[in-house]
């Protein structure tokens, strides 16, 4: 077990050198818990697609909250492009308009 430590040793302590580099993955997990609590409290889903649904739309509020934007907004823009037959917006280069 002691050759798996020694061998990444230096990425163990990354944040000891760098700036910023959490010691912990807290705020990964935060950010996990929300839609693991929706997904208790709804009982989950009861399909493939169901799930692929619930993991994307809660992918993308995710996203939208931690740069900022309106989830409200890219969403409804998502649906317009759905029932339009278009793609939906990209979320990476979502305008400037949208955000809070």
């Amino acid at each position: 077990m002691c050759w798996h430590i020694w061998k990444y040793f230096d990425a163990l302590w990354t944040f000891a050198k760098v700036a910023g580099v959490e010691p912990t993955n807290n705020t990964a997990e935060r950010s996990l818990r929300g839609g693991v609590i929706k997904r208790k409290l709804s009982f989950g889903v009861n399909s493939e697609t169901g799930r692929q649904f619930m993991e994307r739309t809660l992918s993308v509020l995710a996203t939208c909250r931690q740069r900022g934007l309106n989830e409200l907004t890219y969403m409804t823009a998502c649906v317009k492009a759905h029932f339009a037959g278009q793609a939906s917006p990209n979320l990476l280069e979502w305008s400037h308009f949208c955000w809070l």
